[in-house]
């Protein structure tokens, strides 16, 4: 028979105890060998009885020496307990009648096995696609007869190198001309001519090569 009733022990030697109440009948007393053991000098042998009526317990005392009491209110005969009452022996001893559970209460059968809820296996999310870099564009080839977009600068001739190589032509042909002319002085040219003013200085320097004598 499974516990419906209990006493829980306020105040006494165990304090905070349960003591189940199974049995439909209960003595409660200071013998070991009671349903109720409370041992305690203001609890008698066997102090009081608990008889189950129904679905509720009913105590009597047994002519203890301190008494019973309910509430504060001694027990004269029989009286019938409510979860939630108090129960006392004497001046310290103090027991709190309660439900071991509520009968009133729909009870669901434990024998049904629990359902297993099965997990829920959500999909994991497929990474993002990296795009691929774009190709870089092909160079243009240009074909023979194709228009050309626009215009097409060529690279100018070094025209610094051209001047100075005419002017440095020009320059040498200067002075091989001015050579001929000299010479063909020297040699057609008389002696009196050769050695008038200004052309005296040019006639001596030359004057060796040519078998010239030189002007006084």
């Amino acid at each position: 028979m499974a516990a419906q009733f209990q006493f829980v022990m306020r105040s006494g030697p165990n304090a905070g105890k349960v003591y189940p109440l199974e049995a439909p009948e209960i003595i409660i007393g200071r013998d070991a060998g009671n349903g109720v053991a409370i041992n305690d000098a203001e609890v008698s042998r066997k102090h009081a009885k608990l008889s189950l009526h129904g679905s509720a317990y009913v105590i009597q005392d047994l002519g203890s020496t301190n008494g019973s009491f309910v509430n504060g209110q001694r027990v004269t005969g029989s009286q019938v307990l409510n979860p939630g009452d108090t129960v006392s022996f004497g001046e310290n001893i103090v027991l709190l009648y309660e439900a071991a559970f509520d009968p009133n209460a729909t009870v669901i059968a434990s024998a049904q096995a629990p359902k297993t809820v099965a997990p829920v296996h959500r999909p994991v999310p497929a990474p993002a696609p990296v795009a691929a870099p774009a190709p870089a564009p092909a160079p243009v080839q240009a074909y023979s007869g194709q228009v050309p977009a626009g215009p097409i600068f060529m690279a100018a001739a070094p025209a610094k190198k051209k001047s100075a190589g005419l002017i440095i032509g020009v320059v040498v042909g200067l002075i091989i001309l001015m050579c001929i002319c000299i010479v063909l002085f020297a040699v057609l040219a008389p002696q009196s001519a050769l050695c008038a003013p200004g052309i005296r200085i040019i006639t001596n320097i030359l004057a060796p090569m040519f078998g010239y004598g030189m002007c006084p």
